[in-house]
Order: structure tokens, then sequence, then C-alpha cells
């Protein structure tokens, strides 16, 4: 795989200068979301962000902010998937997730603020980084609507509403489509906005993203399988292992791999990079 490192930097520089600073009584706040940004994820969202900017014919720096607004977003998302409502993670990422680090009602607060701000940060690519307005305010509504009740959102309500019981494929294909897979066309998406695509790029951004998020989702629940503290056999929850076996949903990520791969073609040499991304993902050990 292609060495990346110099992107992901710029991501996690980015992400920095993007926190909110408080002072005075509230000074522990940024840190509380310091604290779970900077927690060593991959940065798969935004890094797909970039580099869909540039299969376009963008530059990194014009999908930047967009780039970190997402990553807000997904932060966000893993603050409140492991509270004891929801998942009840103690761990994440190797160190204590939020709420056993800063307690559940201040996490729920930090999920809040990383959600709020994400938004605050699309508007600041417009007044600071000299990104389009139209091309921001299409990054909000495409946003809101992959993260909202008919994105991510939606996902978790079917995650949540499934614990405890048998859901069949189709159920779980849509789930992981909206839990996991929006995120996913939110960072691919908003790139392509950044680099100024059209319309057919966009098109074939989120069938990319699609398929990815898919595969994404049967290799974690892989490695979730291998791991010491499975949380979501501790939660009975349905996946790719409990109804395929672990053969038959290897193959699975294989497929929904090359399919996503398959429709990166139209844009030609220019996602070789994204190809890059989509086949390292699959061999991931963690």
């Amino acid at each position: 795989m292609k060495d990346h490192s110099g992107s992901i930097n710029k991501i996690e520089n980015k992400i920095r200068e993007l926190l909110p600073v408080s002072t005075g009584e509230l000074a522990r706040v940024p840190s509380m979301l310091a604290y779970s940004l900077e927690g060593g994820g991959k940065r798969v969202r935004p890094l797909l962000c970039l580099k869909f900017c540039e299969c376009v014919g963008g530059k990194e720096d014009d999908a930047l902010y967009f780039a970190c607004a997402v990553e807000f977003i997904h932060t966000y998302s893993l603050i409140h998937d492991d509270l004891p409502c929801m998942d009840n993670d103690s761990m994440r990422r190797g160190k204590p997730s939020s709420h056993i680090k800063f307690g559940e009602a201040n996490a729920l607060l930090a999920g809040d603020a990383l959600l709020t701000h994400a938004f605050g940060i699309l508007s600041r690519a417009c007044r600071e980084g000299g990104v389009d307005a139209c091309k921001c305010i299409r990054a909000v509504g495409e946003l809101s609507e992959l993260a909202g009740v008919n994105g991510m959102i939606g996902g978790q309500y079917l995650d949540l509403k499934y614990e405890n019981k048998q859901a069949d494929a189709d159920v779980l294909f849509t789930m992981d489509a909206l839990k996991t897979s929006k995120l996913i066309e939110a960072g691919c998406v908003l790139g392509v906005i950044a680099g100024g695509g059209s319309e057919e790029d966009i098109c074939r951004a989120r069938a990319f993203a699609l398929n990815l998020g898919i595969a994404f989702q049967i290799k974690d629940d892989l490695l979730e399988t291998d791991g010491a503290d499975n949380s979501d056999e501790i939660n009975n929850k349905s996946t790719y292992i409990t109804l395929f076996g672990k053969e038959r949903a290897a193959e699975l990520a294989e497929k929904y791999t090359a399919t996503a791969i398959g429709e990166l073609d139209g844009f030609g040499e220019q996602s070789a990079e994204l190809k890059d991304i989509a086949f390292a993902l699959l061999g991931r050990t963690k």
C-alpha cells in the first residue's frame, strides 16, 4: 500500500487546529473532545475525502475542512456507541472509553459537542479555507442527511432494535449500509464536492462507499470474533459471522471490496490510490 502518512499528518494537524478553545471553568471541555479525536483511529473517512477530491481534479487542501468535519462526526458516533445505554464498551482503541475517563454525562456532552462543531467547521471552510460557499452548503446538506435519521442514526437504531433478536441478512445489510456505509459515503461525496466533481462522479462515489462500507463492517465482525472482548457476542447481536460463518463472511468481504473497486473504473487512472486503500482495508489486522 502506498504510504499515506503525509495526508494523514495533514488531517491530524488540521483536527488539532480546529478543536474549540475554552478557558476558565470550561477549560476541560476541549480536552474531552481531544481525548477521543486523538485516539489513534485509522482516519479512513477523512483520507477518502482527500483522495476523492484529488481523484476529480482537486487538491488535498481543498477538502481538508470537509474531511475533518466528517471525522468529528465519526468520533462523536464512537463516543455515543460506547455508552452504557448503547454497546457499553469500556475500551476504545486501546484506552478507556470517554465515559470511563470522564463520566457518562460528560461523554454524552463530548459527543454532542463534536457533532455540533462539525457543522461549524463546514462554515469555516468557506470563511477561512477559501472553499466556495455553494460547495459548503451542499456539504452541510449531505453530511446532515448521511449522519441523520436516514443515515447513521437509522443504522444505530436498527442495531439497538435487533439486540437479543435474530436479524436476517436483509436487515443486517440495511443496518450496516446505514450505520457504517453512510459516514464512509460522507467522506467520499464531500471529497468529490470539494474537488468540483460532477453529479456522475458523486454517484460513483456513493456506490463505492456502499460496498466498501459493507466490506469494512464484515471485516470488523471477523476481527472482533478473533478478539478477547467481543461486544457483539456480549450484546447478542446478529453479525455476518453468526449468519454465514467465518469462511463465507470472509468471501463476502472480498466480494464487496471487489465491487467497490469496480465502481472506481469510471475515474480511470486517477482512482489508483482509492483502489489501494480499499485493498488495504480488506487486509487489515486490527
